[in-house]
Order: structure tokens, then C-alpha cells, then sequence
């Protein structure tokens, strides 16, 4: 079966609000302990989701039935603190928060290029709790591609209580008016930041190895990095522990023989930062090919 995805985030109005409010008056932890029960209730009830991950665990993982379902459970946790964090990092909790970035010169020496690129990463971990950092020490240049599915409401509530993301959002539409948007981008050296590992219908793809079977990209990222003829840099960001994240960008590079090369040398990247954090894969869907 190959991926399929709609674009849009689950959650209710509701569940925003209380986390923000118990961020607000009582803290992240204090937050992070009803994760234990928002866990629980996704594991139960939300079949799609508990399905597709459990069919992922064991077919890329090779876990038994039960490996997969405890892994499961600790994903929807996981997930949950980090979208917590989200919601934190726009707040003056972010003073709890700490990093360390492996490779962060490949991105100060990028920007300082002044040519712009393309910055690929996956539903890993959080790229958007890592982007506050890199605009506060990197650059405030970055674009971010993505298809902007969101409820509208949820999005206004969040903006309302903790503020706008310090990024520019491109949308990413089916006419294609996103290439005008990431070409002037480019020319004032500004980055471009995208996911490449969800397929949404009617996308043209490629099959490639990833762990144990082999999966469906999405081709056109790499068809669009390759035209540009840009640096490209695969930068990911994971929670480590507690209040700690990870951040990691590979050497830049512009000198590809063909999208399906840089395609490649992505899910390579992808696999690996996987392998390492197999409770931080948030794609709940069935991902792989057959």
C-alpha cells in the first residue's frame, strides 16, 4: 500500500487550549503528565493511527506484535511532549530548554554563501521546535514549505496566546504558484525548509530501501532542489531528553548527478536519524509500498 496523507492536524480546539493554559499556570511537566493519558486514549481509540504505526514497527523494525503496540504507545507520548514543546518554545518556559547541534557550521557556512538552499527534513522529531534556534543564531531567512492544512482555528488560538512562528510559511498548492514563491526566495539567499517524506495522492514518487522493506518519496522536492541547482542539506532535530534536543545537518552540497540522487542520499540520512530515535517516527499511516 503506498502512503497516503490529507495534510491536516488531529486535535480539538479544546485540547490547544487546556495544554496552553497548563503550560501557562503550571508548567511543561505538569503538561507532560496528562501525555500519559492522551497516550493511552490514542492507543485505544484512534485505530488509523494505531495501525499504521504498528504495521511500520514490525515491518521496518521487525518487532513482534506486543514490541510494537508498547513502541506505539511511547510514539503517541513522545509526540505529545514534543507538541507541548511547540507550544512552550513560544513562551517564556523556553528558558528550560536546552540544545546541541552536530554540524551546526554547515548552516552558518550556507548562509553565509549567500546563495540560498534547500534545507530537507522529515516527520522526525520536530523541525519547528528547532527553528527558533536557528533563526536566533543563524538566520531569520528561512521559508518553510508545507501544505498548510491546518485548522484555521486552532492556528489563530495558538497565534493569539503564543505568538507567530519566526519563519515564512510558502503553501504549497497543486498549481504550482509555490515555485514563483521559492524562486524569489532564492534569489534574496533566503533557505527553503521542507519535509520529503510524506506522498500525498497523484505525486510522482520513487521506491527506495528504507529499513527492513521498501517505501514510496515523494519525487518532486528533489526534481525542484535539482533544477534550482543550489547547496542541499539534510537537517533534522529530535528530542534527546527531558527538556534537551538534538539538532544535525549534514555538509552542504549543490554537485548532484540527479534528483533520484539526492533522494537517496536522504532517505540514507533518514533511516539512520530513525534507527536512533524509532519513538519519534510521526507518520501515522501505512507507510510502506505493499
Amino acid at each position: 500500500m503506498s502512503q497516503k496523507w490529507d495534510g491536516k492536524t488531529r486535535g480539538s480546539l479544546w485540547g490547544y487550549k487546556f495544554f496552553i493554559r497548563s503550560i501557562q499556570l503550571f508548567g511543561v511537566r505538569f503538561a507532560y503528565f496528562f501525555c500519559i493519558f492522551v497516550s493511552g486514549y490514542f492507543v485505544l481509540f484512534a485505530k488509523k493511527q494505531r495501525s499504521g504505526l504498528i504495521s511500520f514497527y514490525r515491518k521496518g523494525f521487525g518487532y513482534s506484535y506486543l514490541k510494537a503496540l508498547r513502541t506505539v504507545f511511547k510514539t503517541f507520548f513522545r509526540f505529545g511532549q514534543i507538541l507541548i514543546d511547540r507550544i512552550a518554545l513560544k513562551t517564556k518556559r523556553k528558558e528550560k530548554y536546552t540544545f546541541e547541534f552536530n554540524n551546526e557550521a554547515a548552516l552558518i557556512n550556507l548562509n553565509k554563501e549567500e546563495k540560498g538552499g534547500f534545507l530537507f527534513s522529515g516527520h522526525v522529531g520536530n523541525w519547528e521546535n528547532a527553528g527558533s534556534l536557528i533563526g536566533d543564531r543563524i538566520t531569520k531567512k528561512i521559508n518553510i514549505l508545507m501544505l498548510d492544512e491546518e485548522v484555521e482555528k486552532i492556528k489563530s488560538h495558538l497565534e493569539s496566546q503564543v505568538g507567530k512562528a519566526n519563519f515564512n510559511l510558502i503553501p504549497l498548492k497543486n498549481d504550482m504558484s509555490h515555485l514563483i514563491l521559492i524562486h524569489q526566495a532564492l534569489k534574496r539567499s533566503e533557505l527553503i525548509a521542507l519535509h520529503a517524506d510524506r506522498v500525498s495522492a497523484d505525486h510522482k514518487t520513487i521506491r527506495l530501501p528504507f529499513l527492513k522493506k521498501e517505501a514510496d518519496f515523494p519525487l518532486g522536492p528533489f526534481i525542484m532542489a535539482y533544477k534550482f541547482k543550489v547547496p542541499v542539506t539534510f537537517v533534522f532535530a529530535v528530542k534527546s531528553s527531558g527538556f534537551h534536543y538534538k539538532l544535525s545537518a549534514t555538509d552542504a552540497k549543490s554537485d548532484y548527478e540527479s534528483p533520484e540522487h539526492i533522494a537517496k542520499e536522504y532517505v540514507h540520512n533518514l533511516e539512520k536519524l530513525v534507527k536512533e530515535n524509532p519513538t519519534q517516527w510521526f507518520n501515522f499511516f501505512e507507510y510502506y509500498a505493499d
